[in-house]
């Protein structure tokens, strides 16, 4: 197994090394951690055969177009998966080339479902976070709340007390927002 960790390691830093030349930035490719684009890419797999361009789109609408992978980005997983087992490439009339889940990728996808559910989850948390930063008012409110928040929980000495305290406001905000009407 160890010998797969190394390979990715190596995989995916050709990728993200290629990401940058795209004019991406480094920050576009972070859209997904390390090895979930392939869990995503499963699962989208796992409900229609489909081809490279359709998965490119499909994950643009899953990030309701704040992310597009790059075919940089795209053809190396892709290969990887097959190298795995994962999916099969073959050949259409017109030099199209298909894509489709095998059954050990659906075994694969089935033993990964619950951080296929994490990424989901992230996914929409980070579509909500995108249509809120497009107010400057509140992209100005929320990086000030992560900069205090940032402050006094991960650079100072905090108690249970304290921490406690902080959860308080922030549920007790989260609160006052839900019964706005």
């Amino acid at each position: 197994m160890r010998h797969h960790h190394e390979f990715d390691r190596e995989h995916h830093h050709h990728g993200r090394g290629g990401e940058h030349h795209h004019g991406g930035g480094g920050r576009r490719q972070r859209f997904f951690g390390h090895g979930e684009l392939r869990v995503v890419i499963l699962d989208l797999l796992s409900r229609n055969a489909s081809h490279g361009y359709e998965i490119i789109k499909e994950i643009e609408t899953l990030t309701q177009g704040n992310y597009t992978p790059s075919p940089g980005v795209i053809y190396p997983t892709l290969d990887f998966l097959e190298d795995q087992q994962f999916i099969t490439i073959t050949e259409e009339d017109g030099g199209r080339k298909k894509i489709a889940i095998t059954a050990i990728g659906e075994q694969w996808l089935e033993e990964n479902s619950e951080h296929l559910e994490h990424i989901q989850e992230r996914i929409k948390a980070r579509n909500v976070g995108f249509e809120l930063r497009k107010n400057p008012q509140m992209k100005r409110a929320l990086e000030n709340f992560k900069a205090v928040l940032d402050l006094k929980v991960n650079q100072g000495e905090i108690s249970a007390a304290q921490l406690k305290l902080i959860i308080g406001v922030i549920d007790r905000a989260s609160l006052e927002i839900s019964q706005l009407d």
